[in-house]
C-alpha cells in the first residue's frame, strides 16, 4: 500500500514554510494527543502526525522525501566502500526530534524527561561511484563504525538481573540548579547533573554490565547490504532508516545518509538525465551523407548523417540517456557532429580536392597557378565535350 502523503497528513502545501509546518503540527497534535483524545483511531492518527512532522521539520529528510517520495528504509540508502573507490564517513549533526509539547500543553517549553527514549544520532557516509555504476546502479556491501546496543545488557547498562536506580543528586531530573549572586540579584542556572550525566538514573559500579561498562552501547563494525538505484547523480543523497547510531533509553537508531560523488567519463557528459557526446565525421561523410556508429551509455547505435550536414549539428537520440531514479523511462542523448578537416592529403586526395574546387569555380589560394589552370581548363573542356 502506498504511503500517505506527509503534506496531506499535516494539511499543508508542498511549498509550506517551516513556520507553517510547525503551526499545523501543533494544532493537530493538540487535537489528537492520546491524553486529550480518547476516540478510536486517535492514537494512530497522532503517530502519523508525529512521523510526518519528524520528516518535514528536518531539511535533509524533507529534501529526501520531496525527491524520492518515501521515507522507507530504502527511500534513500545505499553505499559502497569496496569496489567503488575511496569513501568517507562522518557523524552528522542532524539532532534529535524536537519536543514542542510544552508549548501545546502548559505554556512554555517542557523539559525533556531524561529517562525517556531518545533517537540515536544520524551518520553520513560519502561514496564515490564509477560513472556507469551511477547510471545503471548496482548492489554492494558497505562497512562502517557505529555505536550499537550492547548485546549483553540490551542497552540497560546493567548486569543481567540488575538495574539502574534514581540519581540521588538530581532526584531523577537529569539536571541540577545553581544560584549565584549578581548585580541584578540572585540568578538561577540549570546544569547537567554531574553524577548521572543527565540520565536521571545511575548504576552502581558493581552492577554495571561487564561488556559496555554501564554505557548501554558498544562500538561495532557494521556491515550492510545496500542497492544503488540506477540514475543516481553526483551530489545526491539517500537515507537508510535505522542504520545510524544506537538510541538512548531504548530509543530507535538514527539514520545513515549516503552522499554520492560520481567520477566523470572520458566519452560522455551528463546533465541530469541527459547525455551529451561528440562525434567526428569526415568532409565526404558530411557532404554525401553516411551512417556512423554513435556511442551511447547503452552501447553503440546506428546514426544517419544526412547529405549536407554542417559541423556542430546536433542529433537527438530518444531514450538513450540516463534511466530516471523513479523508474519512469530514460532521458535522451544528444550527439554533436564535428566535420574533421584532414591535416595532410596524399596525391590522389589532393587532385580530387583540386578538381572539386575547379568544378565549384573556386580560386584556391596557395595552389600553383599552372597546375590549377590545367585542371580548370580540363574541366571546361570536359563540359564542352558533354554538350
Amino acid at each position: 500500500m502506498a504511503e500517505e502523503d506527509l503534506y496531506d497528513v499535516l494539511g499543508v502545501k508542498k511549498d509550506a514554510s517551516e513556520a507553517e509546518i510547525k503551526r499545523a503540527y501543533r494544532k493537530l497534535a493538540a487535537k489528537y494527543h492520546p491524553d486529550v483524545n480518547h476516540e478510536p483511531g486517535a492514537e494512530k492518527k497522532f503517530k502519523k502526525i508525529n512521523e510526518a512532522y519528524e520528516t518535514l521539520s528536518d531539511d535533509q529528510k524533507r529534501a529526501q522525501y520531496d525527491q524520492f517520495g518515501t521515507t522507507g528504509s530504502q527511500a534513500g540508502g545505499f553505499g559502497g566502500q569496496g569496489g567503488f573507490g575511496q569513501g568517507g564517513f562522518s557523524q552528522g549533526g542532524f539532532g534529535d526530534f524536537s519536543d514542542i509539547f510544552g508549548d501545546i500543553f502548559g505554556g512554555g517549553r517542557a523539559r525533556r524527561d531524561p529517562s525517556a527514549p531518545q533517537q540515536g544520532r544520524d551518520l553520513q557516509y560519502t561514496m564515490t561511484l564509477d560513472f556507469m555504476d551511477a547510471i545503471f546502479g548496482k548492489e554492494t556491501t558497505i562497512k562502517y563504525n557505529r555505536s550499537a546496543e550492547c548485546h549483553t545488557c540490551h542497552g540497560t547498562g546493567a548486569k543481567p538481573g540488575k538495574s539502574a536506580h534514581t540519581c540521588g543528586t538530581c532526584h531523577g531530573q537529569g539536571y541540577v540548579l545553581h544560584q549565584r549572586q549578581t548585580m541584578m540579584g540572585m540568578m538561577q542556572s540549570q546544569e547537567v547533573c554531574p553524577t548521572c550525566g543527565g540520565k536521571g538514573q545511575v548504576i552502581d559500579p558493581a552492577d554495571q554490565c561487564d561488556t559496555c561498562h554501564g554505557a548501554g552501547v558498544t562500538e561495532e563494525r557494521h556491515e550492510l547490504k545496500v542497492k544503488v538505484p540506477q540514475g543516481i547523480d553526483d551530489g545526491q543523497q539517500m537515507r537508510l532508516q535505522g542504520q545510524g547510531e544506537a538510541g538512548k533509553n531504548g530509543g530507535p537508531y538514527g539514520d545513515l545518509y549516503i552522499v554520492f560523488r560520481v567520477t566523470p567519463s572520458r566519452d560522455f557528459k551528463r546533465d541530469g538525465n541527459t547525455i551529451y557526446v561528440d562525434q567526428d565525421i569526415s568532409i565526404s561523410q558530411a557532404t554525401l551523407g553516411d551512417h556512423v556508429q554513435a556511442k551511447t551509455v547503452h552501447g553503440d547505435v546506428d546514426l544517419k548523417i544526412p547529405a549536407g550536414t554542417q559541423s556542430e549539428t546536433k542529433f537527438r537520440l530518444r531514450g538513450k540517456g540516463v534511466p530516471r531514479v523513479n523508474g519512469n523511462g530514460n532521458g535522451d542523448e544528444y550527439v554533436t557532429v564535428h566535420v574533421k578537416t584532414p591535416k595532410t592529403l596524399n596525391k590522389r586526395q589532393r587532385e580530387a580536392m583540386l578538381a572539386f574546387a575547379a568544378a565549384s569555380g573556386e580560386d584556391v589560394k596557395g595552389v600553383k597557378a599552372g597546375f590549377f589552370d590545367k585542371l580548370k581548363d580540363a574541366f571546361e573542356d570536359n563540359k564542352e565535350d558533354n554538350k
